[in-house]
């Protein structure tokens, strides 16, 4: 048994590698991180060899090397080699797409449990869109906005990325679904809902980030209180 010392964590809602999102140079200066993994899987059908350009091209502009952990499919998740490539990463970027195709390849497998040993190691953990939906459970589903199984990296989280994009009549729905204990937080485009130990819960970009629970608004404490006590538990 051991205390964990997580990672900073950053749950970006969307439309990485934009303009706007000058929230990655600022944690890439507090870590001093030199190395960005990108990890594509959520973009598997949605064109991932250009998201990765993009991503490297953004990435080395901020003076960080970059590599790729090429997972796409659960063939891949549940390769033990693969798997082990999250381990060394100073700062681990999972990319948008789709949380539902990611939520299948990565449930149960080496890939999950090594990110997960990862964070909790101190990796930095920055999740944009579908990678940010799943990280949480439960995971609202895309398809409609109710309440379904996520990943369980952060009980009792419900993330909403595209918040500025969203329908308003699913937003709203999802609103009045989620109960206490679990905190549902929509997120901007282009904003990040940052968090670790030494300075809390932080929003940067554009946007901004809203909480809610039992179908009211709520303060942005609460999902620090959520991230605080996950990251005091012992592994």
């Amino acid at each position: 048994m051991k205390t964990p010392h997580y990672g900073t964590i950053a749950l970006v809602g969307g439309d990485e590698f934009g303009p706007l999102c000058t929230f990655d140079e600022e944690i890439l200066t507090q870590t001093g991180a030199r190395r960005v993994s990108i990890l594509p899987t959520a973009a598997a059908y949605e064109r991932p060899d250009q998201a990765v350009a993009n991503g490297t091209l953004y990435l080395e502009r901020l003076g960080v090397e970059v590599d790729v952990i090429e997972i796409y499919n659960r063939t891949d998740a549940l390769n033990e080699e693969l798997a082990s490539k999250i381990g060394g990463a100073e700062v681990l970027y999972c990319i948008g797409g789709s949380p539902l195709h990611l939520r299948s390849v990565l449930f149960n497998t080496p890939t999950l449990g090594a990110l997960a040993d990862a964070w909790s190691k101190g990796t930095t953990l920055i999740a944009s869109s579908a990678s940010a939906m799943v990280l949480g459970d439960p995971m609202i589903d895309p398809r409609g906005g109710a309440l379904t199984i996520g990943l369980g990296l952060i009980p009792h989280l419900a993330i909403l990325p595209h918040a500025d994009q969203r329908s308003l009549s699913i937003r709203d729905r999802t609103i009045h679904l989620v109960h206490a204990p679990t905190v549902m937080v929509e997120i901007d485009a282009q904003t990040a809902l940052i968090y670790d130990r030494a300075s809390g819960i932080r929003v940067r970009g554009p946007g901004g980030a809203t909480v809610y629970q039992d179908g009211l608004q709520a303060d942005l404490s609460l999902v620090g209180d959520l991230l605080d006590r996950r990251t005091l538990q012992v592994g």
